[in-house]
């Protein structure tokens, strides 16, 4: 297999990180946390929109696509190398042995790499699966019907691993991550639950009170002049 990331870290013997936490920790940590620790999840309308994009596409038969392609839909993939698991909306399986993973998105491109992280790390189980390189793929936004193509770089490719050993780290630690309390949350389902203003106002007189006890440096570092130069 000619794969050019034959030197990224693989994972041994650790439990597989789903694809779809994948996404989830890139966008906001402390939701991945909300949903695989804590087991919330709350519908809205953008979480609504999205399941239905996909059961739309899950449905969807195995045929043949208009261009000669072979089109798997709801494939489960995983990889061992990398501890993964998850499933691709749609691979295009073309007959040169190009493989193609699309995810579809309900809403349009976001400037955050979640999304494409999710893509990637699609990639990286499809070609330990079919022993093939995995060049590109592309995101399928509903809201304006256009393909986003997304080449898997190294960079997004050790982001990928990189993500999976931090949302292991926060599953052993059993601790959610502090909110991200910016415009992220104003749409996110988790809103309420996760109370990103009020769990940042409390941690803010959590340091405060802390730093009540702290001895004040500047006051030694005088004392300490004044032995020194007398």
């Amino acid at each position: 297999m000619n794969d050019d990331t034959g030197f990224l870290p693989a994972a041994v013997a650790v439990d597989p990180v789903n694809l779809s936490a994948l996404n989830q920790y890139s966008y906001c940590p402390r939701r991945c946390g909300l949903i695989y620790l804590d087991g919330e999840f709350e519908q809205n309308v953008h979480t609504a929109r999205g399941n239905a994009e996909h059961e739309r596409v899950d449905r969807a038969s195995h045929v043949a696509g208009h261009e000669g392609a072979r089109l798997e839909y709801a494939l489960p993939v995983w990889s061992d190398r990398y501890g993964l698991i998850g499933k691709c909306d749609v691979v295009e399986l073309w007959p040169d042995g190009t493989i193609y993973p699309v995810e579809y998105k309900h809403g349009p491109r976001k400037k955050h790499l979640n999304d494409d992280l999710q893509l990637v790390a699609q990639a990286m189980c499809l070609e330990e699966m079919f022993g093939r390189t995995v060049l590109k793929g592309a995101i399928y936004h509903a809201t304006s019907r256009r393909r986003r193509e997304v080449r898997m770089t190294l960079e997004l490719r050790r982001l990928v691993v990189e993500s999976a050993e931090a949302i292991r780290a926060m599953l052993a630690s059993d601790r959610l991550p502090p909110p991200v309390n910016d415009r992220r949350c104003d749409q996110c389902s988790l809103n309420a639950i996760c109370d990103p203003a009020g769990t940042a106002a409390v941690d803010r007189q959590v340091a405060a009170l802390h730093s009540l006890f702290q001895p004040d440096d500047s006051e030694g570092s005088a004392r300490t002049s004044k032995r020194i130069n007398p």
